[in-house]
Protein backbone atom coordinates (compact mmCIF):
# COMPACT_ATOMS: atom_id res chain seq x y z
CA UNK A 1 0.00 0.00 0.00
CA UNK A 2 2.77 2.45 0.91
CA UNK A 3 4.59 1.56 -2.30
CA UNK A 4 1.60 2.64 -4.37
CA UNK A 5 1.36 5.92 -2.50
CA UNK A 6 5.04 6.64 -3.08
CA UNK A 7 4.71 5.76 -6.77
CA UNK A 8 1.64 8.00 -7.11
CA UNK A 9 3.51 10.91 -5.50
CA UNK A 10 6.41 10.38 -7.91
CA UNK A 11 4.09 10.39 -10.93
CA UNK A 12 2.40 13.59 -9.74
CA UNK A 13 5.77 15.25 -9.19
CA UNK A 14 6.90 14.35 -12.72
CA UNK A 15 3.62 15.54 -14.20
CA UNK A 16 3.53 18.92 -12.43
CA UNK A 17 7.22 19.79 -12.13
CA UNK A 18 9.51 18.09 -14.62
CA UNK A 19 7.44 18.06 -17.82
CA UNK A 20 6.61 21.82 -17.70
CA UNK A 21 10.32 22.56 -17.16
CA UNK A 22 11.22 20.67 -20.34
CA UNK A 23 8.54 22.59 -22.28
CA UNK A 24 9.89 25.90 -21.00
CA UNK A 25 13.46 24.99 -21.97
CA UNK A 26 12.29 24.07 -25.46
CA UNK A 27 10.43 27.41 -25.82
CA UNK A 28 13.46 29.39 -24.64
CA UNK A 29 15.74 27.58 -27.08
CA UNK A 30 13.33 28.29 -29.95
CA UNK A 31 13.15 31.97 -28.88
CA UNK A 32 16.96 32.29 -28.78
CA UNK A 33 17.26 30.76 -32.25
CA UNK A 34 14.62 33.14 -33.65
CA UNK A 35 16.43 36.32 -32.56
CA UNK A 36 17.48 38.58 -35.42
CA UNK A 37 19.31 41.86 -35.87
CA UNK A 38 17.09 44.84 -35.15
CA UNK A 39 15.01 43.13 -32.42
CA UNK A 40 14.48 45.19 -29.28
CA UNK A 41 15.30 43.04 -26.27
CA UNK A 42 15.65 43.08 -22.51
CA UNK A 43 18.28 40.94 -20.83
CA UNK A 44 17.54 38.88 -17.74
CA UNK A 45 19.56 41.42 -15.77
CA UNK A 46 17.25 44.22 -16.96
CA UNK A 47 19.30 45.96 -19.67
CA UNK A 48 17.33 47.31 -22.63
CA UNK A 49 18.78 47.46 -26.11
CA UNK A 50 18.62 46.52 -29.76
CA UNK A 51 20.43 43.56 -31.31
CA UNK A 52 22.96 44.73 -33.88
CA UNK A 53 25.01 41.57 -34.44
CA UNK A 54 24.45 37.84 -33.90
CA UNK A 55 26.78 34.85 -33.81
CA UNK A 56 26.11 31.20 -32.96
CA UNK A 57 25.86 31.61 -29.19
CA UNK A 58 26.22 35.32 -28.51
CA UNK A 59 24.88 38.68 -29.65
CA UNK A 60 25.94 42.31 -29.52
CA UNK A 61 23.34 44.65 -28.07
CA UNK A 62 23.42 48.40 -28.54
CA UNK A 63 22.31 50.28 -25.42
CA UNK A 64 22.30 53.97 -24.58
CA UNK A 65 25.77 53.59 -23.05
CA UNK A 66 27.31 51.67 -25.96
CA UNK A 67 27.62 48.17 -27.37
CA UNK A 68 27.69 45.14 -25.09
CA UNK A 69 28.18 41.47 -25.93
CA UNK A 70 25.82 38.94 -24.30
CA UNK A 71 25.10 35.25 -24.55
CA UNK A 72 21.82 34.52 -26.35
CA UNK A 73 20.59 32.77 -23.23
CA UNK A 74 20.80 36.07 -21.32
CA UNK A 75 17.87 37.53 -23.27
CA UNK A 76 14.57 37.45 -21.39
CA UNK A 77 11.86 35.75 -23.43
CA UNK A 78 8.90 37.21 -21.51
CA UNK A 79 10.00 40.83 -21.36
CA UNK A 80 11.27 40.91 -24.94
CA UNK A 81 7.95 39.63 -26.28
CA UNK A 82 6.13 42.40 -24.37
CA UNK A 83 8.56 44.99 -25.71
CA UNK A 84 7.99 43.84 -29.31
CA UNK A 85 4.19 43.52 -28.97
CA UNK A 86 2.04 45.40 -31.51
CA UNK A 87 0.99 48.92 -30.49
CA UNK A 88 -2.69 48.06 -29.97
CA UNK A 89 -1.72 45.34 -27.46
CA UNK A 90 0.51 47.77 -25.57
CA UNK A 91 -2.42 50.18 -25.16
CA UNK A 92 -4.50 47.37 -23.64
CA UNK A 93 -1.72 46.57 -21.15
CA UNK A 94 -1.63 50.21 -19.94
CA UNK A 95 -5.35 50.25 -19.09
Amino acid sequence: MQGYLLLAMLVVMVFFMIIPQFKRQKQEKKFAEALKAGDKVITKSGMHGKIIQLSDDSCVIETLSGKIKFERSAISMELSSKLNAPEKDKKKDKK
